[in-house]
């Protein structure tokens, strides 16, 4: 019964966790959304250093800069986030794995 109720409360933590990795990914886009609209348009450039360190925090710039495509606002927070949803589910697994695997040993 205990094992039992203990794999519902891992599941039910990650699900937590991975949803807070989502919204971290919401929010990383909107921060950078937000810097776009307040600086001026030349800062945002493709010779702008700040857009290297853009592309590595919202890989879905990165995509859409390399594949050229465009994605409006609301769809690259959405993108964003399920992105960050993904990586946390991958992280969120491998960490309940070697969590499981350091307490059977």
């Amino acid at each position: 019964m205990r094992l039992l109720e203990q794999k519902v409360t891992e599941g039910i933590g990650m699900k937590y966790r991975v949803a807070m990795w989502a919204g971290i990914g919401f929010l990383v886009a909107g921060c950078w959304a937000f810097y776009a609209f307040v600086t001026t348009p030349p800062t945002m450039t493709s010779v702008d250093p700040i857009l290297t360190f853009v592309e590595f925090t919202c890989p879905i710039v990165f995509a859409s800069m390399h594949f050229h495509f465009a994605l409006g606002l609301y769809w690259s927070l959405l993108a964003n986030a399920a992105t960050y949803g993904l990586i946390g589910l991958i992280v969120e697994s491998l960490r309940s794995n070697f969590v499981r695997q350091a307490h059977s040993n």
